[in-house]
């Protein structure tokens, strides 16, 4: 009898302990169970940035490039036009029957982020040759809220021997840095400064025997440029450029364009009028001579077509 009360009182408290650490720890696993389970939702909801596509729809827009870099294995033709200065009315009818200016161009993209090409244009039958590097790309969301591309070229003037007295004074040089972001769906914007160098400058007698630069070689631009879509295949573009450096003479005028670009997954047409008249980005930035403040615009249009292999 008395045995049987010791296991009694002995069973019953343990009993109770047995259950109160066995609902604790079950609660506390089920308490853990359930924020796991809440985190992983959590991170399965979040969604993985990722890279905005098409802040523009071409590598040009107008006269300058875009951030666009083409993906690996693209090839791409482009036909670049500008008519002559309209000023002249009827008489060249609004410059289309003017001396005009043209550039055939191909590149292509062998690696991703990475576009090269070749280049000819009518004016000083100018050979360029260009590279483009993709440094950012905009993501969706994170740290990078801009794309960053680089470009650059060199070209070559190629007409005769007469026109220069050193092989070094045909080649000029164009660096530019492009910033842009896609703003919503419908608008993208971009910003590009640039550098342009050129090996030779006109000369002048400051005093008797004594020869100075009336320009510099090196000379900084800015680009600020926008595109609007109007629906999926058409939309409003805009550029302006702007001379930063001063010389002593014959100092470039901006540039202000607006055109229209229609598209589709292998081509881009833009048509557009405006005041640059060179098709190479060093000219157009050091010798601009038209002034949009006294009506010297020129209509002129791009063309591109891609393939991808």
């Amino acid at each position: 009898m008395k045995t049987l009360i010791t296991w009694k009182i002995v069973r019953g408290p343990c009993l109770v302990w047995i259950l109160v650490l066995w609902a604790m720890g079950f609660g506390t696993a089920a308490v853990y169970a359930q924020d796991t389970a809440q985190a992983a939702t959590a991170v399965a909801q979040k969604p993985k940035p990722t890279v905005v596509k098409n802040t523009f729809e071409s590598i040009w827009i107008i006269d300058n490039q875009t951030v666009m870099v083409p993906v690996k294995g693209t090839f791409e033709m482009d036909i670049l036009h500008r008519f002559g200065v309209w000023e002249n009315g009827y008489e060249d009818f609004f410059g289309l029957f003017a001396s005009s200016n043209i550039r055939i161009g191909a590149s292509y993209a062998p690696i991703n982020k990475l576009n090269v090409g070749v280049g000819i244009t009518k004016y000083k039958m100018m050979w360029d040759a260009n590279v483009k590097y993709a440094i950012i790309e905009q993501m969706s969301s994170g740290r990078w809220p801009v794309s960053i591309t680089y470009y650059g070229n060199a070209a070559i003037d190629s007409r005769s021997s007469d026109n220069f007295q050193n092989f070094s004074d045909r080649l000029t040089y164009f660096n530019q840095i492009i910033i842009a972001r896609k703003i919503t769906p419908k608008f993208s914007a971009q910003v590009a400064p640039s550098l342009s160098h050129t090996n030779v400058v006109n000369g002048y007698y400051s005093e008797p025997g004594k020869v100075s630069e009336e320009r510099n070689h090196n000379h900084f631009a800015v680009a600020v440029s926008g595109r609007y879509k109007l629906k999926e295949s058409m939309a409003i573009i805009a550029n302006y450029d702007q001379p930063i450096t001063k010389h002593k003479a014959g100092n470039p005028h901006p540039n202000i364009s607006l055109g229209l670009e229609i598209s589709t997954s292998a081509h881009a047409f833009q048509f557009f009028a405006g005041n640059y008249y060179y098709l190479s980005p060093q000219q157009n930035n050091m010798y601009n001579t038209n002034d949009f403040t006294k009506g010297e615009f020129l209509i002129g249009f791009n063309i591109t077509r891609l393939w991808n292999y």
